[in-house]
């Protein structure tokens, strides 16, 4: 029994370690082909051009008070031909709304929009007198989906943009995204783009002028993660066409297919995803050409948790939305009407995201009690646990290796050294704590939680103030001692 056990967790091993070169030589390939495809003179032709598509950008707010005024000063500053900035209060029990009442000067409207989708009540509609294009929606508490599927609603633009309120989005972010939907605008529904950690970034006016590494180990690790997930993971399934998640902080969607498919989801903490893999099963079901894109080049930066505790609750919601979304679409699971998505992605997210913290689970078991037992020789087991360490460390350097190569995010010595130390030490502890988080997800999920969870913000103006009045300190002190 024991040798048929061992037999399985390498051949999973093996097999997860193909799929992950398979991606990381298909994401190469991809990153090569974006970056040759790349005009910088399109920019400036999108930008004159009267025929650019409009584009709604979609912001729900709960709670978001610390962040949310550089968060829209950040929308409103992106350079786009033709674009307005929806706003939906969620119900927040902070001073949201009053921030932007009192920085953009808001005044209630009537404003008559159609109601696609049912929702919670909305209060009011508001628009800004000083930012034309800034429309804020007032409503009663209902979730993030509810919130989107309101802006949705309130959206006139053929392209809706859904984002973060607590979210940073670089200048030219749209103007990338919206290509394909202008090379392809029958066939292209949904892009995605990059997400990364504002944690030690310089953020001036609504914009990240300097990437930097943050001081918290928590949110150093979390970075390597990231690099993996979107220049490993999503750039190879994109060659593919099987990418089954664009994120909910940076996306681009057809308003019609989103009208068309009902909106979000209510009662999903995965709505994100869940959008995207319905869009998947919707197209093919109906044999419908269709394109789902992820555009490296786009950046979207968000604030990430440095608090274990906090972490975990993330992680914990992310596991149980994955569950939920993989779970209604069982469907299609090696299922060949369904193309790379059903026969290659969707098996790679069940076997190697949504049972992976059972599978590493059952292994550090194993591996303990056959220890104890003695029925496995300590040196065969103890190089197969540091083989497998090491593959992983490999993958992390080869994700760093991609983002060097395509974006150089990371500049300096100093930062790259911190991020080799973060790939080394991911393992050492931070690793089996999410562990810990994820399996929890699994079994609330089975066991029916739904709670969404509360996600902790320091802001983005607090890491602006602490730099002027570090500056103001050095300049006085500069002072003084020049007198």
């Amino acid at each position: 029994m024991s040798n048929w056990i061992e037999v399985l967790i390498i051949a999973y091993f093996l097999l997860m370690n193909g799929m992950n070169a398979l991606l990381l030589v298909l994401s190469a390939i991809e990153l090569g082909r974006a970056r040759s495809l790349r005009w910088p003179e399109l920019d400036n032709i999108l930008l004159s051009q009267d025929s650019t598509p409009p584009i709604s950008i979609i912001a729900p707010a709960y709670n978001e008070e610390p962040t949310i005024v550089d968060s829209v000063r950040a929308f409103l500053h992106l350079e786009y031909p033709n674009f307005s900035v929806i706003v939906v209060n969620d119900g927040s029990k902070d001073e949201t709304f009053e921030r932007l009442r009192e920085r953009f000067h808001l005044e209630r409207v009537k404003n008559v929009y159609r109601r696609e989708f049912d929702t919670r009540a909305v209060r009011g509609v508001y628009r800004s007198r000083s930012e034309p294009r800034l429309i804020v929606v007032d409503k009663d508490n209902g979730g993030k989906a509810d919130a989107l599927n309101a802006g949705i609603n309130v959206a006139r633009t053929p392209l809706v943009c859904c984002v973060d309120a607590d979210s940073l989005i670089d200048q030219r972010a749209l103007l990338r995204m919206v290509e394909p939907f202008i090379y392809d605008p029958n066939n292209t529904i949904a892009v995605g783009g990059t997400i990364r950690l504002a944690n030690g970034a310089t953020v001036h006016d609504g914009r990240v002028t300097h990437v930097d590494i943050p001081k918290s180990w928590v949110a150093r690790f979390q970075i390597v993660e990231y690099l993996r997930a979107f220049l490993f993971a999503r750039l190879g399934l994109n060659r593919l066409g099987g990418n089954l998640i664009i994120s909910g902080a940076l996306g681009i969607f057809r308003r019609d297919v989103l009208v068309e498919l009902k909106g979000y989801r209510h009662d999903t903490v995965g709505e994100d995803m869940e959008l995207v893999v319905r869009m998947h099963r919707h197209m093919r079901e109906r044999k419908i050409p269709y394109r789902i894109y992820y555009v490296p080049d786009p950046i979207c930066y968000t604030e990430a948790p440095e608090e274990m505790r906090v972490l975990g609750r993330q992680r914990h919601r992310w596991q149980r939305g994955l569950f939920d979304s993989l779970l209604r679409h069982r469907k299609m699971f090696l299922n060949p009407r369904y193309g790379a998505v059903g026969m290659f992605s969707f098996p790679m997210f069940v076997l190697f995201e949504l049972f992976a913290p059972v599978l590493e689970l059952f292994g550090y078991v194993y591996f303990a009690l056959t220890l104890a037992f003695g029925t496995v020789d300590p040196l065969s087991g103890g190089l197969f646990f540091i083989l497998a360490f090491l593959v992983g460390i490999l993958m992390s350097f080869q994700a760093m290796a991609l983002d060097d190569l395509g974006f150089n995010s990371y500049r300096g010595i100093r930062a790259r050294f911190a991020l080799i130390a973060a790939a080394l030490l991911e393992n050492c502890g931070y690793r089996q704590i999410l562990l810990f988080y994820r399996l929890r997800g699994m079994l609330d999920f089975i066991r029916g939680g739904q709670a969404w969870g509360e996600m902790t913000r320091k802001g983005f103006t607090q890491r602006d103030a602490k730099k002027s009045t570090a500056t103001s300190a050095a300049a006085a002190q500069s002072g003084v001692e020049g007198g």
